[in-house]
């Protein structure tokens, strides 16, 4: 080593050694911890007892290729039969609650209410009771993707038809099990639903109408929602003394640049458009301004006579304008984005009335999915906007996490949970933003949609090979249960821990 080496190193020592450790921040007492599953991904029984059929189940048996590994949710994780499992699960965890999907077909066969299944009834009955029971909060999400085939068949979403439906669905959800879960959520990730479903074609129902579908969709439900509140609001409150609110999925869309205006402007129209469009009608009334002049602008360009994004009547505006006691916030990861060149995209599309690219830098860690970077401080630049924008609300983390291949000591994954809960930490005493929970996704192992069983999230192992669905824990769970435990983020805790054997697995 020569003396300009040792210099330099010598010098690097000294800014490791001198570097302040951060802040060693708690989470409030009333800052609550969950975990999250959904109906399709974990219950099984896609026929027994009375459930009618859901687009998922149509679309895993007539289409099983489209899946990774051809694989459905007929059986997944078997939770219906083993939900008093999955409760101990969450008490060994220390969670405060547990978020879970209602199947609408479980419930309504048919999704309309002139055939309530009892059955499906007493399901959730027994789950919500035994949660109760273990200490443990149920937070219950209404429609997490599953829509009754039947309903699909009188064109889904985009018919208007059904926000009727849904509000039915949502009152005899109210008078079953209104009495003890006291917080709703009426929907999971709307642009899931309704772009993925109804414009690319991705999801089930497997709908291809690009730069319409998803706008009719996303109309629809967010009517349904909004009524569901005011009913709620009207009917229900006063004795059931409950609270609602709505899980949207978004990134952080980054300016490519941070310095350079047009790339801060392209962040902008990106979250106006990819979370104000679900977010704004709830706080504020109606769509982004942004929004409304673009696809405005580009529809009548194409040769259409309107908007292609519909409208809210002033009744409507009025009617949806502040429909929620919480903010449910589902987020994974970030990327980079900038403006696209005048023209770009297949048109009609929302990626090109959005007019924004975006990419994830590849000096990001990575995870099984290829879409979900490792991307800590997105977190806290995403609930910051979120306070700037929407006047600080409540806000509930309903869905955090991170996928690998099924790994028993998940390091990466425990190491994910830490950095970003550490960003939450600093989102609340840095920068004032009102986080009251969080959520990691998920309890256990799952069926991930397209992906099948190839893809892993869950703090618990499922054993999909053995018909018992045996679950085993995860080093992550153990992580998981030591900040909750400790309500702060200890960066040296790995636990030894019992790890599975062949013998349970």
């Amino acid at each position: 080593m020569n003396i300009l080496q040792f210099l330099l190193l010598a010098q690097n020592l000294c800014v490791l050694v001198l570097a302040d450790p951060p802040p060693d921040y708690y989470f409030p007492d009333d800052f609550i911890f969950g975990a999250a599953t959904a109906a399709y991904q974990v219950e099984g029984a896609w026929n027994e007892d009375g459930k009618g059929e859901s687009i998922w189940d149509r679309g895993t048996h007539e289409h099983p290729d489209w899946v990774a590994d051809n694989s459905n949710g007929d059986i997944a994780c078997d939770s219906y039969h083993k939900y008093k499992e999955d409760v101990q699960l969450l008490k060994d965890l220390g969670v405060d609650f547990y978020r879970f999907s209602i199947s609408w077909s479980r419930v309504l066969p048919t999704g309309k209410i002139d055939q309530i299944n009892q059955a499906g009834i007493d399901y959730y009955n027994n789950l919500i009771d035994e949660l109760l029971a273990n200490g443990i909060q149920p937070y219950a999400t209404m429609y997490h993707w599953d829509l009754p085939q039947a309903l699909q068949d009188e064109g889904g979403w985009p018919e208007r038809k059904l926000a009727d439906y849904f509000v039915d669905y949502a009152r005899v959800l109210f008078e079953n099990f209104g009495d003890r879960v006291k917080h709703w959520m009426t929907f999971n990730e709307i642009v899931q639903i309704c772009e993925a479903g109804y414009s690319d074609g991705a999801f089930a129902p497997y709908v291809v109408n690009p730069g319409i579908g998803g706008y009719e969709c996303t109309h629809t439900i967010l009517l349904a929602h909004g009524r569901t509140y005011r009913m709620y609001e009207t009917d229900f409150k006063a004795q059931q003394n409950g609270q609602i609110g709505i899980a949207i999925d978004t990134s952080w869309h980054e300016p490519n640049f941070p310095d350079r205006e047009t790339d801060q402007q392209a962040s902008e129209v990106d979250m106006e458009m990819n979370y104000g469009w679900f977010v704004n009608p709830i706080v504020n009334g109606n769509y982004p301004d942004v929004m409304i002049e673009r696809v405005k602008t580009n529809s009548l360009a194409e040769g259409f006579s309107a908007s292609r994004l519909p409208e809210f009547t002033p009744d409507e505006q009025e009617m949806l304008k502040g429909t929620f006691e919480f903010l449910g916030l589902n987020h994974y990861t970030s990327d980079k984005v900038y403006f696209a060149e005048e023209g770009a995209g297949d048109r009609p599309s929302h990626w090109a009335d959005t007019g924004v690219v975006g990419y994830q830098d590849p000096s990001w860690s990575g995870s099984a999915s290829y879409w979900l970077k490792v991307v800590p401080w997105g977190l806290r630049n995403l609930l910051v906007y979120i306070k700037n924008h929407y006047d600080n609300p409540p806000v509930l983390i309903t869905e955090n996490g991170f996928s690998d291949y099924g790994q028993w000591d998940d390091y990466d994954r425990a190491n994910y949970f830490k950095d970003y809960l550490y960003e939450v930490l600093r989102a609340i005493h840095e920068e004032e933003c009102n986080v009251i929970g969080y959520t990691a996704w998920s309890l256990i192992d799952n069926f991930e949609w397209m992906a099948g069983y190839t893809q892993k999230f869950g703090l618990h192992y499922v054993n999909f090979w053995d018909p018992e669905r045996t679950r085993n824990k995860k080093l992550s769970s153990y992580v998981y249960n030591n900040i909750i435990t400790t309500r702060h983020v200890d960066w040296d805790y790995y636990p030894d821990w019992p790890q599975p054997t062949e013998s349970n697995v």
